[in-house]
């Protein structure tokens, strides 16, 4: 289930590379409010050069994992599942890399294979990434955006705080319909990052074909 979470977690976050206005249900044209604050969104989270924080993943059986996630535009980005765990996803800005760090194994990712980089770009633009519904509530702005793989449609729906305009949640529907919520809390942003948290030497770790 670990291992399946972690590869899951890759297709999160980001903005899909197939564009399309509202496509679920009856197209609609998006309003100048709507487009205002999707720009804006867009425009505060590309000004986000670096953040820590936690996270929690919870899956459609109610089981919970945490862990911690480190991301620096451009490109880079970790996530530190917490113990019992070994795993980690880590992007270096030349692909991504799922390891277990118990089993010495690493499963590789081209970057551009990876709908996460689209959040590690220096310029993110949600508005044309695949977004087929947009919702709000007092406090919140949903944007569901999707992707039609060879697999078949992944959707997510990532969720920002309209007050502070940052993203807070994202659920990820997988082609069999199956959920996956992944929440942040105790973000930190601007901070500094050593450079050995986004150090890898694949050399350590034996070369595994990811698995569906």
């Amino acid at each position: 289930m670990l291992r399946r979470s972690a590869l899951a977690l890759l297709a999160t976050i980001a903005a899909l590379p197939v564009t399309r206005v509202l496509a679920e249900g009856e197209p609609r044209k998006l309003t100048d409010d709507e487009i205002a604050l999707i720009n804006a969104v867009s425009d505060h989270n590309s000004q986000i050069t670096t953040m820590v924080g936690k996270f929690l993943q919870v899956d459609t059986q109610g089981s919970r994992i945490e862990g911690t996630f480190y991301l620096q535009r451009p490109g880079k980005i970790r996530f530190r599942y917490a113990p019992p765990s070994h795993q980690e996803i880590l992007s270096i800005g030349n692909g991504f890399y799922v390891i277990d760090r118990e089993e010495k194994t690493q499963y590789a990712y081209p970057q551009d294979k990876v709908p996460l980089r689209q959040f590690l770009d220096e310029k993110i633009d949600l508005l044309h990434a695949g977004l087929t519904a947009i919702s709000q509530s007092a406090n919140y702005l949903e944007l569901t955006l999707q992707d039609d793989t060879p697999a078949g449609t992944v959707k997510v729906a990532l969720v920002f705080d309209k007050e502070t305009q940052d993203l807070v949640q994202w659920v990820l529907t997988d082609p069999s319909g199956v959920d996956l919520t992944f929440s942040l809390y105790d973000v930190q942003k601007g901070v500094d990052i050593p450079k050995a948290y986004f150090y890898l030497n694949i050399n350590d770790y034996n070369q595994v074909t990811p698995q569906s």
